[in-house]
């Protein structure tokens, strides 16, 4: 079982705090166990695929769409959260809105070579270890390091 860290509103209210469904997309190859970053449009930091609630899907469904959009993934989405963490999304008019981003582990089968946002963004197969290192919210980096679907 992972430890939930404590999760920061980045200074916002309670009320302001936006939810988020994000998706750990992982392959095992060779027996090791790899997660697919990718990067954010604006700043270009490496990131997990995440987005909005959508009508109609739940949770885990909704983080398999931003997979596909954001990363090209084809595969299965898991139901059980492997927990939440916490960030500061950046938007054009605030300084940063707190985010509190569900994270969904999302078994790859394969990945599309067109998408949705392939000329917005990067996507690297990495080891956990290498994949921690590179994100920055500290609660998904444990989540990541943590996570054996084996």
């Amino acid at each position: 079982m992972i430890k939930q860290l404590p999760i920061s509103l980045h200074g916002g209210p309670k009320g302001e705090v936006r939810t988020q469904f994000a998706a750990l997309c992982y392959r095992v190859k060779k027996g090791k166990v790899q997660v697919l970053l990718i990067t954010s449009r604006g700043s270009r930091r490496w990131i997990v695929p995440k987005g909005w609630p959508m009508e109609g899907k739940t949770p885990a469904d909704s983080a398999l769409q931003e997979a596909w959009e954001e990363a090209g993934v084809h595969g299965k989405a898991q139901s059980n959260c492997l927990g939440v963490y916490s960030y500061a999304k950046t938007v054009e008019d605030a300084d940063g809105l707190p985010c509190i981003a569900m994270l969904y582990p999302v078994k790859v089968k394969s990945l599309a070579k067109k998408y949705p946002e392939k000329h917005q963004r990067r996507r690297r197969w990495l080891s956990r270890k290498k994949a921690a290192a590179k994100v920055a919210e500290p609660e998904l980096r444990r989540m990541i390091l943590d996570f054996d679907p084996r």
